[in-house]
């Protein structure tokens, strides 16, 4: 019997393959696409320092390779109706905070990293039914085959077929509001990479933005206004794209997409004989603001290898999900702000940009507050 399956192989899954091989496992890796399956866009972008220590921790020199992948720009500014009201440098010196890629480069890098160690995955082959009992899992694919397993790490998303399977109800909201994010090639130099955040930006009819650099391009990021078709606006981004990033004098849009955002919570992150644990998007949904969906998945995946290994995984349940509470409650508060549907909301961002130039509190507020409170007991 093997001691861990990973089901899923997205940058959750492949981390929890990676973290249980570090840790004298045997994962096998089980994925419904073929390997060669593409999939579109630069999806989550920002890596967080503490993903890449995990990284380097589970395969030596991951997190490094990864940084260099990536593009780490060292300044973030912001600006109310076109006007800077905050901007921050970090030293030219100062140890690398993150960087910046598609998460296609980080899958990329992280199946290798498996591929070198030797890990087990069966690609092509979707996990139809699951049997969990106080002893073991029982996994059944499409293609006949069978996994008998300790535990199940479950890192299949969304949708995930083995939450369901569990029993485990998604519990949460949607937002009403549409966002539309934009992919924009462009060979971006370092020393000129920027964070953007613009309040009202008068370039596209006073709807807020979010300018993101990675390695290969922009990030744009638009809130729509109330009764806007997102859609439509990305059908006419080719009108507002121009204003909105100067620096790229003929905008190519590689990927675009319409979402709503989620916070969603997984009634329980085990299933009740805790042979099943949920990791990432299976656990939790959570808005792109504050880069909270991704690196929180990964550090879900190495906790989950560990309580597999340490045989803690009623720990593992009741640890991750406070985590994931901790998260869903400060993209809550970044989406409460952002939307301002109160008057007294809408008074106080107007006071803080106001009172900017002579108070830096207030520009520093307006940086921060679209992302949410920072997570520091439970961490990422």
């Amino acid at each position: 019997m093997s001691a861990v399956a990973v089901v899923g192989a997205g940058p959750v899954g492949l981390t929890a393959a990676l973290a249980a091989h570090s840790l004298g496992l045997d994962p096998v890796l089980l994925e419904a696409q073929p390997r060669t399956a593409v999939r579109p866009g630069s999806r989550a972008i920002f890596v967080h320092r503490a993903t890449l220590d995990h990284f380097d921790r589970i395969s030596r020199g991951l997190g490094d390779r990864v940084c260099a992948q990536g593009l780490v720009w060292r300044t973030k500014r912001t600006l109310w109706a076109g006007r800077q009201v905050h901007v921050h440098s970090y030293g030219a010196t100062a140890a690398v905070p993150f960087t910046s890629l598609p998460q296609t480069v980080v899958e990329d890098l992280l199946r290798r990293a498996c591929d070198a160690a030797g890990i087990r995955s069966v690609w092509g082959d979707l996990v139809r039914d699951v049997e969990s009992t106080p002893d073991g899992v029982r996994l059944r694919t499409e293609c006949g085959a069978t996994h008998d397993v300790g535990h199940v790490i479950a890192a299949d998303g969304a949708r995930s077929r083995l939450r369901t399977q569990a029993g485990i109800a998604l519990e949460g909201s949607t937002s009403t509001t549409e966002f539309v994010v934009v992919d924009v090639a462009d060979s971006i130099r370092p020393d000129l990479a920027e964070r953007v955040f613009h309040y009202r930006h008068p370039g596209v009819g006073g709807r807020n933005v979010l300018l993101v650099p990675f390695r290969g391009g922009w990030r744009v990021d638009v809130q729509c206004l109330h009764g806007d078709d997102g859609r439509q606006l990305v059908a006419q981004a080719h009108l507002w794209l121009p204003r909105v990033l100067p620096e790229v004098p003929d905008p190519r849009i590689t990927w675009s997409s319409v979402y709503r955002f989620q916070q969603r919570l997984a009634a329980r992150f085990t299933d009740a004989h805790r042979r099943i644990l949920l990791a990432g998007e299976a656990a939790h949904l959570l808005p792109p603001f504050g880069a909270r969906g991704m690196n929180s998945g990964i550090s879900d995946a190495v906790a989950a290898a560990r309580a597999v290994r340490a045989g803690s995984v009623e720990q593992y349940a009741r640890v991750r999900r406070a985590a994931a509470e901790a998260n869903v409650h400060a993209a809550g508060a970044a989406l409460e702000h952002l939307l301002a549907a109160r008057r007294g909301q809408r008074w106080l961002q107007w006071a803080a940009a106001t009172a900017s130039p002579l108070w830096s509190r207030a520009g520093h507020w307006l940086d921060a507050a679209p992302y949410g409170p920072r997570i520091r007991a439970v961490g990422y």
